[in-house]
This record gives C-alpha cells, sequence and structure tokens, in this order.
C-alpha cells in the first residue's frame, strides 16, 4: 500500500502528517474519499498509522497529521498547550488540522467533495470542534472530549459517535454530544458500547498498556465493540459522502 510521511506548511510552521491511499488511487482512476486521521493524546503513533492504514483499505485517501510536530518545544509541554488549546476550543492544533485538510483536498487522487474527519480520544474532541468550521461531510468522534454548549457546534455536519460505557470519565459524554446534535438539529448515530472502556478502538504496545490499565477510565482495546463501531462508523461515512 502507498504510504508515506509528508510535510505540510502552514501557518505555525512545517506540519509532519501520515498520507496512506489504496493501490486504486494511487494508480489513478476515479477520485476517492478523503479522511483526516486525528490521534489521541500519545501523538502519532504506530497505531495510528495503522488506523490510516485500515481507512485506506477501504477506499479512502487518508491523511493523519501530527499535531504535535510543529511545536519544537519538549513532548510534554507539546501536550500541555494542545490539551489547553482543546479545552480553549480553538488556536493553533484547529489552524493545523486545517491546512491538513487543504493538502489533502488538493491532492489529485482526493475528491475534495467527499471529506470526513476521524478523531479518537483527544483528536476527537479536535475533530467535533474542526467539523464545526470546516467544509467536511461527516465527522466521527471517538470518546472524546464534548464541549459544555450545544453552540460550541454550531454548523457541524453529520457525526457519528462512539464511547465506552465502562469509561467513568468520557462516556457520559455520548449523552452530552447526542443532546446537542438533537438540539442543533445534526443528524447523528452516537452509541455507547457497554462492554467497553476509553480507548476501544486502540492496539498499544507495551508501554502504553501500562500508563493506561489501570484508572476510572478502563482504557485498553475491546475488540468486539471496536469493530462494531468501526462497521457502524464506515456505513454512516459512505452515506453521508455518497453524493
Amino acid at each position: 500500500m502507498p504510504e508515506r510521511t509528508v510535510s505540510i506548511a502552514t501557518g505555525n510552521g512545517q506540519l509532519s502528517a501520515y498520507w496512506a491511499t489504496g493501490a486504486t488511487a494511487a494508480g489513478g482512476g476515479e477520485p476517492r474519499p478523503g479522511v483526516l486521521v486525528l490521534h489521541e493524546l500519545f501523538g502519532l503513533t504506530d497505531d495510528i498509522r495503522r488506523i490510516a492504514r485500515r481507512f485506506a483499505e477501504h477506499g479512502y485517501v487518508a491523511l493523519a497529521p501530527d499535531l504535535y510536530s510543529v511545536d519544537r518545544a519538549p513532548r510534554p509541554i507539546c501536550m500541555r498547550r494542545t490539551m489547553q488549546a482543546l479545552g480553549a476550543g480553538g488556536g493553533r492544533p484547529l489552524d493545523d488540522i486545517e491546512a491538513a485538510r487543504g493538502w489533502l483536498a488538493d491532492r489529485p487522487e482526493v475528491d475534495a467533495s467527499r471529506l470526513a474527519v476521524a478523531g479518537f480520544c483527544m483528536g476527537g474532541g479536535f475533530a467535533i470542534l474542526y467539523a464545526a468550521r470546516a467544509p467536511v461531510g461527516a465527522v466521527a468522534d471517538f470518546y472524546g472530549a464534548v464541549p459544555d454548549e450545544a453552540a460550541a457546534l454550531e454548523g457541524i455536519c453529520p457525526v457519528v459517535g462512539a464511547y465506552g460505557g465502562r469509561d467513568a470519565v468520557f462516556g457520559g459524554h455520548a449523552e452530552r454530544l447526542r443532546g446537542h446534535l438533537e438540539q442543533l438539529g445534526v443528524e447523528h448515530e452516537v452509541t455507547l458500547y457497554p462492554e467497553a472502556g476509553h480507548s476501544f478502538m486502540s492496539e498499544y504496545g507495551r508501554l502504553q498498556s501500562l500508563l493506561v490499565r489501570f484508572g476510572p477510565m478502563q482504557a485498553g482495546g475491546h475488540q468486539p465493540s471496536a469493530d462494531a463501531a468501526w462497521t457502524r462508523m464506515l456505513e454512516f461515512f459512505e452515506r453521508q459522502l455518497s453524493g
């Protein structure tokens, strides 16, 4: 599968991103839908690259920007600044995501009228904030933080969301997101998977598994929930991007 790391110019500096496309898209033919894949707190890991490749296997051109790559500060400082931007609902990360979208939309393999964004954990929070202000047709929020007020999501495109019922920190955000979207009149599918905890879509390495094993989020992969959520998301994206 064609894949590589690319560098994207932004107003803040050079943004590194992982790009993956299926063989058909790489070899020509009709332009494909594109998807931005937004990483969790750990950053652009091999697991996020795996998810981007999985999108490519299903016919998407996938781009996963490294939201820490523009900030040259030590990683802990980058994490803190990025999380602060998420809490504030704006800032450099959203600008960098927009630069990534522009790069993806300009690719000859991509149909710029059929773009989606999928985010995981921290990336899920950024995904719904970004989708409220960007020309994308669908957004997938995997266990991301949801703003307190529905107004923060005004203008958002159709949303598919997935949360873990065993996640005592973010599980309740499923109902908050559902309520906001109902108030705004936005099409949505928000599902709470009762046997899953936080980050149930992830396949962590040993170190990350040790870091997330204990705590109220009950973080860790749960394959049955992950399979169901992936299928639901693909079906939702296909409906929303078919035109």
